[in-house]
């Protein structure tokens, strides 16, 4: 499409929204495999703790990635987990500015309001079709 409908279409916040929520989708991805790898290798005193770290580290992996699938597909109700998984993400930031890498946890703060910001503006609300 050409002129003014292609703006809407394919807006570059909400493709900038989408690539990021895969970005955060491989980061957990890569989360679990350290995970595994850990549950493998280490002699874990509690092996069902780990067990259920690693596959909630999954479950989170798949949860963004079908997310940002369902938001880069235009699906309106995509919106609101996109913007819990970023409240989840400066939480997550928070926690760390307390207990450290400090550097960490203002990267996942950072990443999160940008993503949140994405995610609300006019542009992208107008491709979702909410206006």
């Amino acid at each position: 499409m050409t002129g003014e409908n292609a703006v809407v279409d394919k807006p570059a916040s909400l493709v900038g929204a989408v690539w990021l929520l895969y970005l955060q989708a491989a980061g957990l991805a890569a989360l679990t495999t350290w995970l595994v790898i850990l549950d493998l290798t280490r002699n874990v005193p509690e092996i069902a703790v780990a067990i259920a770290l690693t596959v909630l580290a999954a479950l989170g992996a798949a949860g963004v990635f079908l997310v940002a699938r369902a938001l880069g597909r235009r699906s309106l109700h995509a919106r609101g987990p996109a913007i819990v998984v970023q409240l989840f993400l400066i939480a997550a930031g928070g926690f760390l500015l307390q207990v450290h890498p400090v550097w960490l946890g203002v990267v996942l703060m950072a990443l999160g309001v940008l993503v949140g910001i994405l995610i609300v503006l006019p542009s992208t609300t107008r491709a979702l079709g909410v206006d």
